[in-house]
């Protein structure tokens, strides 16, 4: 979930805070190894991608108060977000081959993007942030090399030179896992 309550996050890209999108939706790929088991612990080392997508469209309301302003306010704009996201990970695994819970983070490197639709992209909305990504989840398999996943994740975004202040994005994901 993308924040849409940072005015610091709206004003750094010339927005108001209303033409924050918020929820979207994106996808996530990770790889892991597991190195070693010690009693009911399994260490693993992997790397992860993410992307995310939100956009929003103002509202016939918020399009009908801006013209009704006085003076006239400049009407809201349509905007999109996206933030891409790759780091190496860390993991602590627990339980058996049939499923287990694991805790996993790593510090990365991403890019945000935000930015009214139509327009180019800014320097803010290129450059590359560190971020650390930290979560747990689940996998249940239902065959030998299949499971059901289900993952909760925070990224931690640094601020950047163009200034994008720091936020936290929260990621909740399902889907496949192969083995």
């Amino acid at each position: 979930m993308f924040p849409n309550d940072r005015p610091e996050l709206a004003s750094s890209r010339g927005l108001s805070l209303a033409e924050l999108p918020g929820a979207g939706l994106g996808g996530q790929v990770s790889v892991h190894v597991y190195l070693f088991k010690w009693k009911a612990l399994t260490v693993g080392v992997g790397g992860e991608a993410m992307v995310g997508h939100s956009s929003s469209t103002p509202s016939a309301a918020a399009l009908a108060a801006a013209a009704a302003a006085t003076p006239p306010a400049a009407p809201p704009v349509s905007v999109s977000e996206r933030l891409t996201e790759a780091s190496p990970q860390l993991s602590l695994n627990f339980g058996t081959g049939q499923g287990w819970s694991y805790l996993s983070g790593g510090v990365g490197r991403s890019q945000w993007s935000l930015r009214p639709s139509g327009q180019a992209p800014s320097d803010a909305d290129a450059e590359v942030l560190p971020t650390v990504n930290y979560g747990g989840g689940a996998r249940w398999f239902i065959k030998q090399h299949l499971a059901f996943s289900f993952d909760i994740r925070l990224y931690q975004v640094e601020p950047g030179s163009f200034g994008s202040p720091r936020a936290q994005v929260l990621t909740i994901g399902a889907g496949v896992s192969v083995k």
